[in-house]
């Protein structure tokens, strides 16, 4: 994880809130699968990112998680969290992209304990009525292969990023997770379909932005939900094959080996990862699972990816 977390107790929370209760904060709520989780900024920029990317919460709503974010030029990158009330500071965040997963992983703290509903952090699409899922460690393609299946005839996006799970007969239910996608400025330069998106986007100072894929894709082209049947794991690694099917163990052993390819899991504790893992060992158990490379060109993998899933 590229910041730390630090649990903390009811009674320091409570000093925080004091604390920081004078600060000109601008505040947005977002309904995260049924959890209301609300922003409080002070940069306006990022409340109204937050309000593009999720989907709203009536004000009417009592908040079930907080997320704070402060500005403190005395101490580094942090985030304290409290389990009991879901509130989570977090201290010199500059970059979107952490805060909204970790609303994310707050929310799935909630639904995982509450509810008995697991999260996936990872692209979840439909291509025929077949669910299709790509799960990754950062930088081996996930973002680039699950837009380029949404180029499919008759593919629907789920989500990009983040998804919820239900487990039962058959195979697993995912449910997306967002209103909208945050994504690269570069989207264009692998898959031109996606070029317009970029003039119709506002970029932060990192190169992302929160982008409305309906405007390119059609408005019917983003649903609620899809069931999972393939399930596509991606690595780099020039000295491997290209493809191969995976057995539900040997697909535990990989996502083990990477965090479960989720570096924002807010809370680490050893009952939270057995449940987690034990939730993919089923996950992978129900479904068809291929670890693809992603050392050749996009072209090149795209081919390879499609050949697999996509109904000739």
């Amino acid at each position: 994880m590229s910041y730390p977390v630090n649990i903390i107790g009811i009674g320091e929370t409570d000093e925080l809130f004091v604390k920081y209760s004078k600060l000109p904060f601008y505040s947005s709520k977002a309904e995260i699968y049924g959890v209301c989780v609300k922003l409080y900024t002070t940069d306006h920029k990022m409340s109204d990112m937050w309000a593009d990317n999720f989907y709203s919460m009536s004000s009417n709503v009592r908040s079930h998680a907080k997320i704070i974010c402060i500005d403190d030029p005395g101490r580094g990158l942090e985030v304290k969290y409290n389990i009991e009330t879901r509130t989570a500071f977090l201290y010199n965040f500059d970059y979107y992209g952490w805060i909204k997963s970790i609303a994310l992983a707050v929310a799935s703290d909630i639904l995982e304990d509450s509810h008995g509903v697991n999260h996936v952090h990872g692209a979840a699409l439909d291509v025929n009525g077949t669910g299709i899922t790509f799960i990754a460690p950062s930088k081996t393609g996930k973002t680039t292969h699950s837009w380029g299946i949404l180029r499919v005839e008759n593919a629907r996006l789920i989500t990009d990023d983040w998804y919820f799970v239900r487990n039962g007969v058959g195979s697993p239910l995912a449910i997306g997770s967002e209103k909208n996608c945050y994504i690269d400025a570069d989207i264009g330069d692998v898959w031109e379909e996606f070029k317009p998106l970029v003039t119709t986007t506002r970029f932060d100072g990192q190169g992302r932005g929160i982008a409305n894929v309906r405007w390119v894709t059609g408005y019917g082209s983003v649903i609620p939900m899809t069931t999972i049947r393939h399930v596509i794991m991606l690595r780099r690694d020039r000295s491997k094959k290209a493809a191969e099917a995976l057995e539900p163990k040997d697909a535990l052993d990989y996502i083990k080996a990477n965090d479960l390819c989720n570096p924002h899991q807010i809370v680490r504790s050893d009952r939270k990862i057995k449940m987690r893992e034990n939730f993919f060992k089923e996950f992978f158990g129900n479904s068809c699972v291929n670890l693809i490379n992603t050392t050749g060109t996009p072209e090149e993998t795209q081919k390879i990816i499609r050949d697999i899933v996509i109904k000739r």
